[in-house]
C-alpha cells in the first residue's frame, strides 16, 4: 500500500512572502529574554506536564532522560509533511532524541525511547538550522522539541545572526505546558500538534501520559490563541503561518478520533486544519498486542472521515490508499 496525502480543502492566502516572526523579537531584545526565562525553568524543570523538577542545569535527568545540553538524531531534508510544510523542496527537520511520552506503538522508538542520537552544542544546533536552510529547506521543523525549548531560543540568535530566514515549525505530541508555549509565542511560525486521544485512560495504558487530554487541549487552545486558524500560505503555497493538527487514527476507534475532532471544530474554530492520518502500523511493542497488532482498516478510516465531516471541519488532509 502507498499512502499520498491528498487536501480536503487547503485556504489559499495570497500574500507576500512573510519573514519569519522571531526576527522581530531578536531585533527588540525579546528573544534574549525568552532564553534567560526558559533556561530558568531547568533548574527545577517543568517543561512539560510532568513537572518533574529535577536540576537539569546540573545535568540531574528526569523522565526524558536528558540533560542540560540537546541531543539530535538526524537533520535533513524532508518530502513527506503536509504538501504547505514540505512544497517542493522538503521540510529541514531536527528531530531531537528522547521523549516525553513512552507510546507502545512508537514508529521512532529508537529515537523517542532507546535514545539513540548525539549531544551537541547549542551553536552546533544553530548551525544546523543554517545547513537545513543553505540545502533549500522550506522551513526548519523541529520534531519532538519539548524538552529542549531553552536551548532552541539559545540557538535561535545565532542562526539569525548567521542569516537563517525560514519560517520555525514546532512538531509535537501536543503533550505541552502552556507556560511555555508562551516563551513561544512570537517564535513558532507554525503549530504542528498531534490531538492523539480524547480519554485520559487510553492516553496513560497506551502512550503513558498522565492527565493528557487536559494538557492537550490546553496546548491546543494556547497554539490556537497565537496563530488563529487561518493557514496563511505565500504565492508558492507554502505555509507561512498557522496551524495544522494532526490525529493518528487507531484500530477499534481507541484514539476517540469523533471526539477529538468534535472538540477542535467546537472549541477552536471548524476553519482549523486537520490533517487526519491513517498511516498506523504495529511497532516497537504494539507488534503481537491484541488492538494495536494490526493496521487501520479502510472501512475504519472511512468512518474517521465521516467523523471529519459530521465535526463540520472544513480544512484539512486525508490519506489515499493505493495498492503497490
Amino acid at each position: 500500500m502507498k499512502a499520498t496525502l491528498d487536501p480536503l480543502v487547503v485556504h489559499d492566502v495570497r500574500e507576500e512572502r512573510m519573514l519569519p516572526a522571531h526576527l522581530e523579537l531578536y531585533h527588540r531584545g525579546e528573544l534574549a529574554r525568552r532564553v534567560e526565562e526558559a533556561y530558568a525553568l531547568l533548574e527545577s524543570c517543568t517543561l512539560c506536564p510532568r513537572e518533574c523538577g529535577v536540576n537539569r542545569l546540573a545535568g540531574q535527568r528526569g523522565f526524558c532522560r536528558v540533560g542540560l545540553e540537546p541531543k539530535v538524531a538526524s537533520w535533513n531534508v524532508h518530502p513527506w509533511e503536509e504538501p504547505p510544510i514540505s512544497g517542493a523542496r522538503g521540510s529541514g527537520t531536527i528531530f531531537f532524541s528522547s521523549c516525553t511520552g513512552r507510546c507502545l506503538f512508537c514508529q521512532n522508538y529508537p529515537i523517542s525511547q532507546l535514545g539513540v542520537g548525539n549531544v551537541v552544542p547549542v551553536d552546533q544546533l544553530a548551525e544546523m538550522m543554517l545547513e537545513l536552510q543553505a540545502k533549500g529547506c522550506h522551513n526548519v521543523n523541529l520534531v519532538t522539541p519539548t524538552h529542549f525549548v531553552p536551548q532552541i531560543l539559545a540557538a535561535l540568535p545565532q542562526a539569525i545572526e548567521g542569516g537563517l530566514r525560514l519560517p520555525l515549525v514546532y512538531n509535537s505530541s501536543g503533550y505541552e505546558t502552556v507556560e511555555v508555549l508562551r516563551l513561544l509565542d512570537g517564535v513558532v511560525d507554525i503549530w504542528l500538534p498531534d490531538a492523539k486521544y480524547a480519554d485520559d485512560g487510553t492516553a496513560r495504558r497506551l502512550a503513558g501520559f498522565p492527565h493528557y487530554v487536559e494538557h492537550n487541549r490546553a496546548a491546543l487552545q494556547e497554539m490556537y490563541r497565537q496563530v488563529g486558524d487561518e493557514l496563511v500560505l505565500d504565492e508558492g503555497g507554502l505555509a507561512r503561518r498557522g496551524m495544522i493538527v494532526r490525529h493518528l487514527v487507531l484500530p477499534e476507534g481507541l484514539a476517540g478520533t469523533g471526539e477529538v475532532l468534535h472538540w477542535i471544530a467546537t472549541a477552536l474554530s471548524p476553519r482549523v486544519h486537520v490533517s487526519l492520518m491513517d498511516q498506523y502500523f504495529p511497532a516497537h511493542r504494539a507488534v503481537g498486542h491484541a488492538v494495536l497488532g494490526r493496521r487501520v482498516t479502510p472501512e475504519e478510516y472511512e468512518e474517521a472521515l465521516r467523523a471529519f465531516e459530521a465535526a463540520g471541519l472544513v480544512n484539512g488532509w486525508r490519506q489515499e490508499h493505493e495498492e503497490c
